[in-house]
């Protein structure tokens, strides 16, 4: 999907990419639902892992491949929540498991997971992403 306003995908800033958010979006369009009533665990996770992998289609659009990548900086993840959810930290381990399988010891970063009220749309997950660039 397209950016959904007047924003690009993407920021390039000196040796630092800078992602905005991304959100599940597969073969049958977008995850959407509040995790811990319509969606759980598990599902929020793989939401979060598909999120992972439009962020790396944002990225490798961007630079025209992978390679230039050093290492996953900073993760923002933002989990939309049902009343009384807090497992926000596992959510988004779906994206960081993805992002160390990819990258390895590079792909280890720092990272917030905090839970919303709402999100775009009604998606499940959004997340940004810092990565460092050689």
């Amino acid at each position: 999907y397209p950016p959904a306003g007047l924003y690009v995908s993407a920021v390039l800033v000196n040796d630092m990419l800078h992602v905005g958010g991304h959100g599940p979006v597969g073969a049958e369009g977008r995850v959407t639902g509040k995790v811990g009533s319509d969606l759980d665990l598990e599902q929020a996770q793989q939401a979060a892992r598909l999120t992972g992998l439009q962020i790396l289609r944002s990225v490798r659009a961007e630079l025209g491949s992978l390679d230039r990548v050093v290492r996953v900086v900073k993760l923002f993840g933002m989990v939309n929540c049902a009343p009384g959810f807090n497992r926000t930290p596992q959510v988004i381990d779906g994206c960081s498991e993805l992002f160390h399988e990819a990258f390895g010891p590079a792909g280890a970063h720092a990272r917030s997971a905090v839970g919303m009220a709402e999100l775009p749309f009604d998606i499940a997950v959004e997340i940004e992403a810092v990565f460092e660039l050689a």
